[in-house]
């Protein structure tokens, strides 16, 4: 057991409990009711769950401790995915389509708890961020086969290493197997206004 207190979570669209899930993920130092605000631009008929991170940083929460920015500590992750994991067998039982949306630190989160366990999840959008590799969840060929994935990277990001980011497009473009959808946008490190239409078109293909 971990020694996390239950999560924060802040709801948004549907409040129908067998309604499909969207899970929202914030970045590192940020919360809940920031990423919760993309609710308001993507499909009213889905449920959203915007959960707050377990670990206190700065201002805000992180998902992991890192050795590196986008390279989180294996212990670490696999300590925050259980809690997370706890939370979310309990909110969204077998046949309610859970898809997880995370942005930066939260991208990486989210691209730990679909390599750990492809089945659990509708997809995953993995929002300019990095998958956590060499962070003990498997990276292997076919991990991810047809499994629904959205990713969108800013071609002027600077805070994420290019390098991750270049294997993260390459391995879910690629090697993974993921029925991947993916799109760079002439921004930095933030949310293109571009790619927030394009992930509302994107979630109910994944969730109907």
């Amino acid at each position: 057991m971990s020694g996390f207190a239950p999560p924060v979570v802040a709801t948004a669209g549907s409040a129908d409990p067998a309604a499909p899930l969207v899970v929202l993920l914030h970045g590192r130092g940020s919360h809940e009711q920031e990423i919760l605000t993309l609710a308001g631009h993507l499909p009213a008929h889905l449920s959203y769950a915007a959960v707050r991170a377990p670990i206190a940083e700065g201002t805000g929460f992180a998902w992991f401790a890192n050795r590196g920015i986008g390279r989180p500590r294996a212990e670490s992750l696999r300590e925050t995915m259980d809690w997370f994991r706890g939370w979310l067998d309990g909110v969204a039982p077998p046949g309610r389509p859970v898809t997880l949306v995370g942005f930066s630190g939260g991208a990486a989160f989210a691209g730990g708890l679909l390599l750990d366990d492809p089945k659990r999840y509708a997809g995953a959008a993995i929002l300019y961020g990095t998958l956590p590799f060499d962070a003990g969840v498997p990276t292997t060929a076919a991990r991810l086969a047809g499994v629904p994935v959205f990713v969108a990277q800013g071609e002027h990001d600077t805070a994420i290493p290019r390098e991750l980011l270049d294997r993260t497009w390459t391995y879910l473009l690629g090697e993974s197997g993921a029925s991947t959808v993916a799109r760079r946008d002439p921004v930095g490190h933030g949310i293109a206004s571009a790619a927030v239409p394009a992930l509302a078109a994107w979630l109910p293909e994944r969730l109907a």
